[in-house]
């Protein structure tokens, strides 16, 4: 009989454990919630539904491999980013514990005693007498929570769900890292454009003025006009310091995110017109697409696991039942410790149920629900603000497209005029006046045509954002329009 004594413990254990594979569990399974407002199947600004997956690596749609190189860089050695992957690892280890304590705890332990004691005897004369003892212990035990009304298992689908959000929130900051580092590198060549055309405005005042030195020598012109050409040169001289502020902060911003020490290093342009290799935003683009927002994701796997969290409330409410055994030998002597004879083991069931905790349990039920309802409110207003980000990046490229080709035409007509000024001016038919606001016109429109390119370019970088990714076509329907 002893040796089906000795497997009665982890055969009993193991039959529990399939006996409460299906078990009951108490308090709501989580379902997406539905919102108070009606999702549209498409964008408002872009409508006509077609299909299109995500495109992870939008930005080497702008066919710069120095941008793709600051790109995977930032990836590897940002600081947020291993803030991050620190913190998915804690949730980790987490998930692991609460998904431990749905197994049964087993440990060994042992006891090794020497003890001496004296007693006195009563004789014709006093005598003590000097006794020892030695005994050895060695058991194994273990202790099971029967999960009856599925605590453990939410508690385990509450910290899957934790350990989900912080993955989702890690995706979240490496795209907002992405779309910083994007949005920091083209402003970084937009500086440098603008000071391409603060040079140009030197040169060309530098030229007007030593033009307007030499009729003024010759008596063709007044003092004023040489001192208003003199005044526009130095105009145009101040600006250089501010361009070149902006464009070492600019470096130092993008060289934090890259996890660098933030050191001015020169950085030619490399000439790329960014918007002529930007792909046009589809006419239909699928509202679904909002969803694959790893921010939503992490807002919702939130929202999940304090739905759990209502059924680990309820079931604390109910008898819990836990299982205790032990097996191991005792004896008074080593060599004969395993011996059938010293055979120990004891098996033990407990329930508990509360009886009164003053509304303890009660109140901690109705604030999981609480909790959830207000999960369910931030998680509808997360979901509306993601909408109105791609509402108005859509807005925000149609109206920024109009004033770009306004742009180009009022550049073109300022050049125009200056040179028109110019001619008049050389005939005696304008005063210089006029030649100066035209080429100050001239400049200042070209100066708002290189920041509208910016603008434009940071806009399509939240566009990306905002929908999780691009919007690449799918394969089959790709080759289908080829």
């Amino acid at each position: 009989m002893r040796p089906r004594v000795a497997w009665a413990l982890p055969a009993l254990l193991l039959t529990l454990l399939l006996a409460t594979a299906g078990c009951i569990k108490v308090g709501p399974d989580y379902q997406r919630p539905e919102f108070a407002y009606k999702v549209p199947q498409t964008y408002d600004q872009a409508k006509n539904t077609v299909p299109y997956e995500k495109l992870d690596r939008w930005w080497e749609q702008f066919g710069d491999p120095q941008l793709n190189q600051t790109v995977d860089e930032v990836l590897k050695s940002n600081l947020d980013l291993q803030a991050t992957a620190g913190k998915v690892l804690e949730l980790r280890a987490s998930f692991v514990q609460s998904r431990a304590a749905r197994f049964p705890t087993v440990s060994v332990g042992g006891t090794a005693q020497r003890q001496r004691s004296t007693s006195s005897l009563s004789l014709p004369t006093t005598q003590t007498i000097s006794t020892e003892k030695e005994s050895y212990e060695l058991s194994l035990a273990a202790t099971f929570e029967v999960d009856l009304w599925g605590k453990l298992a939410r508690a385990e689908a509450s910290a899957r769900a934790e350990l989900l959000q912080a993955e989702e929130n890690r995706r979240t900051v490496a795209q907002t890292v992405v779309a910083s580092a994007v949005t920091s590198y083209f402003n970084i060549r937009n500086l440098q454009r603008r000071l391409v055309v603060n040079q140009s405005s030197i040169i060309a005042y530098t030229k007007s003025m030593t033009f307007v030195e030499g009729r003024y020598r010759r008596g063709l012109t007044s003092a004023l006009d040489l001192r208003q050409a003199r005044r526009s040169l130095a105009q145009a001289k101040a600006a250089t310091p501010t361009l070149e502020q902006q464009l070492g902060l600019a470096k130092q911003d993008l060289a934090v995110l890259l996890g660098r020490y933030p050191v001015i290093k020169p950085d030619p342009d490399q000439g790329i017109d960014y918007l002529a290799r930007m792909k046009p935003v589809p006419p239909g683009l699928p509202s679904e697409l909002l969803l694959r927002r790893p921010d939503l994701k992490a807002a919702e796997a939130g929202l999940e696991s304090l739905s759990e969290k209502i059924g680990v409330a309820r079931a604390a409410r109910f008898p819990s039942i836990s299982l205790t055994a032990g097996y191991g030998y005792a004896d008074s002597a080593l060599h004969t410790l395993f011996s059938p004879a010293n055979e120990l083991w004891n098996i033990a069931l407990g329930i508990s149920q509360p009886i009164f905790n003053a509304g303890s349990l009660a109140a901690q039920e109705r604030a999981a629900r609480a909790r959830y309802a207000q999960g369910v409110t931030s998680y509808a207003k997360t979901v509306l603000n993601a909408f109105s980000e791609v509402e108005g990046a859509l807005l925000t490229k149609q109206q920024q497209d109009i004033r770009r080709q306004l742009l180009k035409d009022a550049v073109r007509e300022a050049e125009a005029t200056q040179n028109t000024a110019q001619n008049r001016y050389i005939r005696g038919l304008q005063d210089y006046l006029s030649v100066l606001e035209a080429q100050q016109t001239r400049y200042s429109l070209a100066d708002q045509l290189v920041q509208n390119e910016l603008s434009v370019l940071t806009n399509r970088v939240t566009l990306y954002r905002a929908l999780g990714g691009g919007w690449a076509k799918p394969p089959v329907l790709a080759k289908a329009e080829k």
